[in-house]
C-alpha cells in the first residue's frame, strides 16, 4: 500500500513538475501571446448537446496540456500543472440576433466576421487551460455551422494541434478506417547521388558558405534591417492590436496538380510560388516601383524528421517523446523580384521560388539559429528570445505556414465536414498567409484586399495555362 502511495505521489509530482518548453514560453510572454485558430466548417447544423461529451471523452484526454496550466516553481521556472477542467467554461456558443429576411446568410456573414475579429484579439485566462471551443451554429454563405478551435501556441505547434484536431474526426465514408494523408517524405536527390566525389565536395563547400551567409543575413535582418515599405507592409509597430478581418481564398487542387506535374515539384512548392507571384503582382498593381522592393517572407518550418502526421498513440509513446510540442524554426525567404520577362513567364517565377526555398530549407543556418536562440534563452531568458522572434516577423513583409490535410472526406460525430482552415494570431504579423490542403487547398489570411484576391485567382490561372 505504501509503495502504491509513493507511486501515485511520484506520478503527481512528475505531472506538476513537467517543464514548459522554451518555445512554449516564447509564445506565452509579454511580447507574444500567440494562438492557433482552426475553423471547422460543417455541412449541417451541429447538435450542441454533443459538445460537452465530446470535450470530456475525446478532446481533453488527447494530451495532458489540455488539462494543465502554466505555473512558476520555487526557482522561477515555468512548469505545467494538472488542474481539474470544467468543459463548460471553455465552450462558447454565441447568440446572434434573429433574422427572417431572404439575405439572412449574408447578414450572418457579418455577425460571424465581427465575432471572429473579437476572439482573435482576446487572451484566454492564464488560470485555466489555454484553449476554447466556439460553436457558431448559424448558416453563412458557404456553410451551415462553423466550429472554431482556439488553441494557445504554447500547447504545441500546428503539426501537434492539427493532429489533435484530426484525431477528433472520422472518415465520412467509413468511420472505422483511419484518415490517410498524402506522403510528405521528400524525394532523394538522385542527381546528387550520381555526381562524382569532387563535385560533391564542391557542392558541400558551396553549401557551407551559403549557410554561413544565410546565418549572418538572418542575424542582421532580425536586429538591424527592415523590409521596404510597400502596399503589403506599413512598417508601423503595434499592428497586432488593430482590428482585423479573416479572409479565405479557395485554390484549385486540379490546377495546382497540373502545375506540379509541369515543374516536377511538390504541391507546397507550387502554393508558395503562387502566393509569392500573386503578392508581387499586387504590389506592382498598387505601386509600380515596389515590384523590385526588398520584401521577405518568414516561413514556419516543421523540424521533425518524419513524413506526414503520426497518430496520437504514436506521438505519445515513450520512444516517440518529442513529437508533440513546438518543433519549429523560421526560414527567412527573400520574395523574388519581378521583371517584365518574369511576369510573362510565371512558371519561371514559381521555379525560382522553389529553388530558393529548397536551398534555405537544407541550409544548416536553421540549426545555427536554433543554437543561438538556445544560448539567448540560457543567458537572457525567454522574454529576450520572444523579442527576437517578434522582431524577425515585424521586420519582414509576409508570414506563411502550411499544413496538409487528409485525402478523404471527414465528419465530426456524423456531421460532414465541408472545409477546414487555420490561422495564427497574437504577434506583430501584418501580411499573413496560411494554407491547409483538404480537397481544394484553402489560403487564409488577415485583411486580404479584394484586389489581391482577384489577382491571386488571375495569377493561378495564368500560371496554370502557361506552357513549359
Amino acid at each position: 500500500m505504501q509503495h502504491t502511495h509513493h507511486t501515485i505521489m511520484d506520478k503527481f509530482n512528475e505531472e506538476v513538475q513537467e517543464p514548459v518548453s522554451p518555445h512554449g514560453q516564447y509564445f506565452n510572454s509579454s511580447v507574444i501571446c500567440s494562438y492557433v485558430f482552426a475553423f471547422l466548417e460543417l455541412a449541417i447544423p451541429f447538435d450542441n448537446s454533443l459538445a460537452i461529451p465530446l470535450l470530456k471523452d475525446v478532446f481533453i484526454p488527447i494530451n495532458p496540456r489540455f488539462s494543465s496550466i502554466m505555473v512558476k516553481d520555487k526557482e522561477g521556472k515555468m512548469r505545467w500543472r494538472k488542474v481539474e477542467v470544467k468543459p463548460e467554461e471553455h465552450l462558447k456558443i454565441p447568440i446572434f440576433p434573429e433574422t427572417i429576411n431572404s439575405s439572412s446568410c449574408e447578414l450572418y456573414d457579418n455577425y460571424f466576421n465581427d465575432y471572429v475579429t473579437s476572439i482573435l484579439a482576446e487572451r484566454t485566462p492564464q488560470d485555466k487551460p489555454l484553449w476554447e471551443i466556439h460553436i457558431i451554429n448559424y448558416p453563412t454563405t458557404n456553410v451551415a455551422c462553423t466550429i472554431i478551435f482556439k488553441l494557445h501556441h504554447a500547447l504545441g505547434d500546428g503539426y501537434s494541434l492539427m493532429g489533435a484536431l484530426l484525431s477528433c474526426l472520422q472518415r465520412a465514408d467509413d468511420p472505422s478506417l483511419p484518415l490517410s494523408f498524402p506522403s510528405q517524405r521528400p524525394q532523394l536527390d538522385s542527381k546528387y547521388a550520381k555526381i562524382n566525389l569532387f563535385k560533391k565536395l564542391c557542392f558541400d563547400i558551396s553549401s557551407f558558405f551559403s549557410s554561413i551567409s544565410d546565418f549572418g543575413s538572418s542575424i542582421i535582418k532580425t536586429r538591424m534591417i527592415e523590409d521596404d515599405k510597400t502596399p503589403i507592409r506599413s512598417g508601423y509597430e503595434g499592428n497586432e492590436s488593430q482590428p482585423v478581418t479573416l479572409s479565405t481564398i479557395s485554390l484549385s487542387l486540379d490546377q495546382i496538380k497540373e502545375i506540379k506535374s509541369k515543374l516536377k515539384v511538390t504541391i507546397n512548392d507550387v502554393v508558395c510560388g503562387m502566393v509569392f507571384y500573386g503578392i508581387r503582382l499586387y504590389m506592382k498593381e498598387m505601386n509600380e516601383k515596389t515590384k523590385i522592393a526588398n520584401s521577405t517572407a518568414v516561413v514556419m518550418l516543421n523540424t521533425r524528421n518524419i513524413g506526414g502526421y503520426r497518430s496520437l498513440m504514436e506521438m505519445q509513446k515513450p520512444e516517440s517523446k518529442g513529437l508533440w510540442g513546438n518543433q519549429i524554426s523560421f526560414l527567412q525567404i527573400p520574395i523574388p523580384k519581378v521583371s517584365q520577362s518574369v511576369i510573362s513567364n510565371p512558371l519561371e517565377f514559381v521555379w525560382n521560388s522553389r529553388e530558393l526555398i529548397k536551398r534555405k530549407r537544407h541550409s544548416f543556418s536553421v540549426y545555427l539559429i536554433a543554437l543561438l536562440m538556445d544560448l539567448e534563452m540560457r543567458l537572457r531568458g525567454p522574454e529576450a528570445v520572444a523579442k527576437i522572434i517578434y522582431n524577425t516577423i515585424r521586420n519582414s513583409s509576409v508570414f506563411m505556414s502550411n499544413l496538409v490535410g487528409p485525402i478523404e472526406k471527414m465528419a465530426l460525430a456524423n456531421h460532414p465536414v465541408n472545409g477546414l482552415y487555420f490561422t495564427v494570431a497574437g504577434g506583430p504579423e501584418v501580411c499573413m498567409y496560411f494554407v491547409f490542403s483538404y480537397f481544394n487547398p484553402t489560403l487564409s489570411g488577415f485583411d486580404i484586399p479584394l484586389t489581391m484576391i482577384k489577382i491571386m485567382y488571375a495569377s493561378t490561372n495564368k500560371i496554370h495555362h502557361r506552357p513549359v
